[in-house]
């Protein structure tokens, strides 16, 4: 399967390209980025070919294409690589508003080609894990659901001597469709539909600027709260509260309470803490299963059975949805 990589604005796009040269059945054709000193950066480091230009790329006929632009740069990147014939994994939330995530939608149904949205985490071991409980109605009726998906401030991440790699884009309100609660929300969101096959039907949400206030315009901290179809409630921690001194970016965290029972849910657990004096800090290595392996694997596998990916038009609807009404 041929396939190419349409932007690194998104800092999930070396990861990809990581897992996917090590993908016996996967051929990069290359990567394309409208930032160009960024794209020969990374196609230098990973050794591939890089394309002037987007359309470029495509006119090499792909079979399949990974979008990593900017969050409200999506819609057109998905309708080249859709007119274009080429199957498309989107980096998420899907897009900053309803319009833009129902036209790619449709674009993609029109094209006939397929549309599967980044949301890692259903590919996890411990997320598989809580999904089988949950069918097998081990827990029983769930009550709630206290979840958190905290970060460090993205700024605070950023290459201190490579000023082409900031991703200042994650702090622009326009470009990411917010902060923190853009930022985080879709991935906790996603899961709990996925694991209580039921849709929110109301979301309440606080946010503030009471952490990093005077770096940043956008929200750096928020509280959501939704309530599903079938009464279940959940709140949702997503602000960006780790220090930089933080062994990595975040985490993501649950406990569903249940009246069977309580599960909880450490996704960045399988750690082993380094202590390094060259580092400066402790550092974690992760050695757990690789969600993001396992979401690529799934798109892959869809392109070539010609089936729909597991994570459906719904799903990436519904995702953008919630933000949106937070």
């Amino acid at each position: 399967m041929r396939l190419g990589i349409l932007s690194f604005a998104h800092l999930h796009a070396e990861s990809y390209l990581t897992i996917l040269l090590k993908m016996a059945d996967v051929e990069v054709v290359g990567i394309a980025d409208e930032n160009i000193e960024r794209g020969q950066y990374f196609a230098k480091q990973f050794g591939v070919k890089l394309f002037e230009s987007y359309a470029k790329l495509l006119a090499e006929k792909p079979d399949a294409v990974i979008v990593c632009s900017e969050n409200a740069r999506h819609l057109p990147l998905v309708q080249m690589a859709a007119e274009a014939g080429a199957h498309i994994l989107c980096e998420k939330p899907l897009a900053t508003n309803i319009e833009d995530a129902k036209a790619i939608v449709d674009i993609c149904q029109q094209a006939g080609v397929q549309l599967m949205t980044a949301f890692p985490m259903r590919f996890g071991a411990a997320g598989i894990e809580v999904k089988r409980l949950m069918e097998s109605h081990t827990l029983g009726q769930v009550y709630g659901c206290n979840a958190t998906n905290q970060g460090s401030l993205p700024e605070l991440h950023q290459a201190q001597n490579l000023a082409f790699l900031k991703r200042d884009w994650f702090v622009d309100k326009q470009l990411a469709g917010g902060g923190a609660l853009a930022d985080h929300v879709v991935h906790l969101a996603d899961l709990l539909r996925w694991y209580l096959e039921a849709e929110v039907t109301e979301v309440y949400a606080a946010t503030n600027r009471i952490i990093h206030g005077d770096r940043v315009n956008v929200e750096t901290g928020g509280l959501v709260m939704l309530t599903f179809a079938n009464g279940t409630f959940a709140s949702i921690d997503c602000s960006w509260s780790k220090p930089a001194s933080y062994p990595t970016w975040g985490g993501l965290k649950f406990e569903l309470v249940g009246e069977n029972g309580l599960v909880t849910l450490d996704a960045y657990k399988q750690v082993l803490s380094v202590y390094s004096e060259r580092a400066g800090k402790p550092l974690w290595n992760y050695w757990g299963s690789d969600a993001n392996a396992g979401m690529l694997r799934e798109f892959v596998d869809a392109v070539k059975a010609n089936r729909t990916p597991s994570i459906s038009g719904t799903d990436r609807l519904r995702a953008v949805e919630i933000v949106v009404a937070a």
